[in-house]
């Protein structure tokens, strides 16, 4: 009897293991059809983005594992966002030590960083008959109070600049500090000696000067950084006070940047997610940013140019404000946030046998870029033939927006001479220097005046 019951438990026990067995095998070939079809599926939407990609420099692999449709990539355009760097060591007391606006066309892989001063004066009233009251709570700075006023602080730097803003992203200093450590720190060549120290706000600078690892704590005393504690500051050729900070903030983002990239640290991306989402506020969703970022794995940092918004300081009515040129602030604009189309690259030049040999051979190393500022094509290939005829190298051209007059910007420090004859080749008068953003010597508008 006792035999039979356990006869009868060995087969249920095989029946049940055979159950098992069956199952198992049955699940296993689920996965592996899930995994087939995955495969299939990511293979087929793979070659649809190589196929019809067309031109737009896109990552086809990000893109195909976004599950993004290669036709609504096609229709990914600039995109302006209005960056602030927020710092501090209490909830009720926090300052943007940086404001800037970062601007990027996926299409033409084309970056650009435009710094505004923090005392840039924002407000409707006439700067000379305003109370002190009102120009310090205009300053674009105070505008901005504490994060609480983002709006009316996207509008009033919309009037200064001229463009739209479609979003903003309130960065804190502290996540600096931790994606710099995270990724190991940044070389970077610090401008100049720093030390200050300032107990109200626990912030202590002390960075010698040189090419060095910036590590987590030295990026937020260089970030920060204005002047000494002798009240000296950087050169001023560099750019003193508020607008040497700007350019170590800019270059430094374009040196942590160009760190971030590197294949080591794709391996801590989660990481730096973290500390992005646990130290940013932003009004961008995560279904805008994921069609930028095939592009983003694409993308040449050398092509980001940077400025700063131009201006005077002036002091009303008791009060330091930075005045920006309007003038200047739409030249500068143009600049770093028009689509240029390139239309061609070219480093030949054509012989001119009407010129001395040593002319001809210091013509042949200016690099010039050249751009259309009116309707008409015909005044950009006439410019365009005059410059190779006289043996200069035109490595670019391109369209821009309608520019009233014509200028020759010189990028490079060009001596005198090198402008002399540019001017003289084409009747332009207007000439203007101006930072090597754009990996040219020479920087030519054709304007409306062009004859």
């Amino acid at each position: 009897m006792k035999k039979d019951i356990d006869s009868k438990d060995k087969k249920k026990k095989k029946k049940k293991k055979s159950k098992i067995k069956v199952l198992l095998r049955i699940l296993l070939l689920i996965i592996i059809l899930i995994i087939i079809g995955y495969g299939i599926w990511f293979g087929i939407n793979y070659f649809k983005h190589i196929f019809k990609r067309g031109e737009s420099h896109y990552d086809p692999l990000s893109a195909t594992a976004l599950g993004i449709d290669p036709e609504k990539l096609k229709t990914v355009g600039r995109i302006n966002i209005l960056l602030l760097g927020e710092s501090g060591y209490e909830d009720d007391y926090k300052l943007t030590d940086s404001i800037m606006i970062v601007s990027y066309n996926p299409q033409t892989q084309q970056a650009s960083m435009l710094s505004v001063p923090r005392d840039t004066y924002v407000g409707k009233r006439n700067k000379d008959t305003a109370t002190s009251n009102y120009l310090a709570s205009y300053k674009v700075n105070s505008v901005y109070r504490n994060g609480t006023n983002i709006p009316e602080a996207i509008e009033r730097i919309e009037e200064v600049v001229g463009i739209d803003i479609d979003n903003y992203v309130l960065i804190d200093t502290s996540a600096i500090v931790q994606i710099v450590d995270a990724i190991g720190g940044v070389r970077f060549n610090v401008p100049i000696d720093m030390n200050y120290d300032d107990t109200n706000q626990n912030l202590h600078i002390h960075l010698q000067a040189g090419e060095q690892l910036i590590d987590g704590a030295k990026a937020e005393q260089l970030l920060r950084f204005r002047h000494n504690q002798d009240w000296t500051s950087y050169p001023e050729e560099y750019g003193d006070n508020d607008l040497g900070r700007m350019r170590t903030q800019r270059e430094f983002i374009q040196a942590t940047l160009k760190q971030l990239i590197k294949f080591e640290n794709i391996t801590k991306v989660l990481d730096l997610l973290n500390i992005v989402f646990d130290n940013v506020k932003t009004d961008l969703s995560l279904e805008t940013i994921k069609y930028y970022i095939p592009y983003a794995f694409k993308f040449d940092m050398n092509n980001i140019k940077s400025g700063m918004v131009p201006g005077t300081n002036e002091k009303c009515n008791g009060i330091w404000i930075y005045i920006p040129n309007k003038k200047e602030t739409k030249q500068v604009v143009d600049e770093l946030f028009t689509d240029i189309v390139i239309l061609d690259e070219n480093t030949n030049t054509i012989n001119n046998n009407n010129t001395s040999n040593e002319n001809e051979d210091k013509a042949k190393e200016i690099k010039i870029e050249l751009l259309n500022g009116t309707t008409t094509e015909t005044a950009l290939e006439e410019v365009k033939q005059k410059l190779k005829k006289a043996g200069y190298n035109v490595t670019k051209t391109g369209n821009t927006s309608l520019t009233e007059k014509s200028v020759i910007i010189n990028r490079t420090m060009q001596s005198k001479i090198v402008e002399e004859d540019l001017e003289k080749e084409l009747g332009i008068k207007n000439i203007k220097s101006s930072s090597n953003n754009s990996k040219v010597d020479f920087t030519i508008i054709i304007g409306k005046d062009y004859k």
